[in-house]
């Protein structure tokens, strides 16, 4: 548990936890930041069509919130998620700056306390960044609708064709006006645009809860889920702009895939209920856990979703033996994970499109088991733990990809299987 999180509640009886005066600044903010990567789609595709800056600007974005992810990570294993105890800015400010006061009376009555400058910093970079994401996504879903709108012209301009212009005839190759430009549904922008609302308000409930466990463990998913939509789109944009088929495969491989990406969820779900209720360090030693094969655990109280930071069950502290179950069961979870992804990599290296996916999926899930040791043996290194958090990430990413561009092959075909596309350049 943070320390200081007792006093902190003391502190705070105060403070409005919800002050919107610096919500325009902090919208300027997000722009300021969106307009590097804006510049750069731009300046990249000035000669290209839409799709092309649209897939571009997904490609930019999904980079950035990879990072907003990691980030996200640092801020939380620093303690820094209560650095400015309001929400959206800092004490009513836009930035520390503002509230400088407020943060030295904080850090004087606690000095390793949740509220310091450093702490207040991290926090508010945090909230910059994710704004910029917002905006970026914004722009995406604006983009895609304008430019279905404009396609849907196209289509009845055709179907209204001036005389003596040729007819697009079933099977013919004349493009129809708007198909080169390989534009995808802007419904998925569009729920996407939805979806980083919805995780801005756990973001924001992660604050006015006091890192209450099941929101900040909502918050990381709803990352994730982010990422999973971004590389969705990134991945139609590459299908629909001629890549090469998907790729058929058994239809028991492709059940394997399925159920390792939802077991990496699982996975990640337990990932971040040992994070969020610091569980890490109930077990130092490996493979055993406190000199025991089967420790003593409360998995009752350990599991019980719904509390307060630090709370067990009847209003007391979280027992030992409750961390203990949080933090074994992430455990034994993870060699049925790990051993899934082995196998899973074993089979896709067999298929040429995919050979690049199943290292990259193998290489990942090495080091996931590597920064977790390091997490336990070392006595929860930031690097480790935040490097934990951005492998679990990339593994989403990749997952992601090969479920998008692999399918079951129909049992009564006899074909070999079509050629996929590559998922990394």
């Amino acid at each position: 548990m943070p320390a200081g999180i007792l006093v902190l509640r003391t502190l705070m009886n105060d403070i409005d936890l919800y002050n919107l005066s610096p919500a325009l600044r902090l919208m300027i903010m997000g722009m300021v930041v969106a307009i590097g990567p804006l510049a750069w789609v731009w300046l990249k595709s000035r000669k290209s069509t839409m799709a092309q800056r649209l897939r571009t600007l997904t490609w930019v974005t999904l980079f950035l919130t990879f990072d907003l992810v990691i980030f996200g990570a640092f801020t939380r294993l620093t303690d820094s998620g209560l650095g400015c105890p309001d929400w959206p800015g800092c004490y009513g400010h836009a930035s520390p700056i503002g509230a400088v006061q407020q943060i030295n009376a904080a850090q004087s009555a606690m000095p390793t306390g949740p509220v310091t400058h450093p702490k207040a910093w991290i926090e508010m970079i945090h909230r910059y960044l994710a704004t910029g994401v917002g905006v970026l996504i914004l722009t995406l879903a604006v983009a895609s609708v304008a430019s279905w709108f404009e396609r849907r012209r196209g289509k009845k301009h055709n179907a209204t064709h001036a005389p003596g212009t040729p007819v697009r005839q079933q099977g013919s190759k004349l493009p129809e006006v708007g198909m080169h430009t390989g534009n995808i549904a802007p419904l998925l922008p569009v729920f996407t645009l939805f979806w980083v609302c919805i995780q801005g308000a756990f973001g924001a409930l992660t604050v006015t809860m006091k890192l209450f466990p099941a929101i900040v463990t909502m918050h990381l998913l709803g990352g994730m889920v982010l990422l999973t939509l971004l590389k969705v789109q990134s991945v139609r944009y590459a299908q629909v702009q001629g890549e090469p088929a998907t790729a058929q495969l058994p239809r028991a491989i492709r059940t394997l895939i399925v159920g390792t990406f939802a077991l990496l969820w699982l996975q990640i779900a337990l990932g971040g209920w040992v994070s969020t209720n610091y569980a890490v360090m109930a077990c130092t030693d490996f493979p055993a856990c406190q000199n025991s094969w089967w420790p003593a655990m409360n998995f009752k109280e350990g599991f019980t979703v719904w509390r307060e930071l630090g709370a067990g069950l009847g209003g007391d502290n979280i027992s030992f033996q409750a961390l203990t179950a949080i933090h074994y069961v992430h455990r034994l979870s993870a060699y049925v994970v790990f051993a899934a992804m082995l196998v899973l990599a074993f089979y896709l290296y067999k298929t040429p499109a995919l050979r690049r996916a199943a290292q990259w999926l193998a290489s990942l899930a090495v080091l996931q088991v590597a920064t977790g040791l390091g997490n336990v043996l070392l006595g929860w290194p930031l690097a480790a733990a935040v490097m934990h958090t951005g492998g679990a990430a990339a593994l989403v990413i990749v997952l992601t990809g090969i479920v998008c561009t692999t399918r079951a092959a129909e049992q009564h075909v006899n074909a070999p299987a079509t050629v996929g596309p590559r998922l990394f350049a």
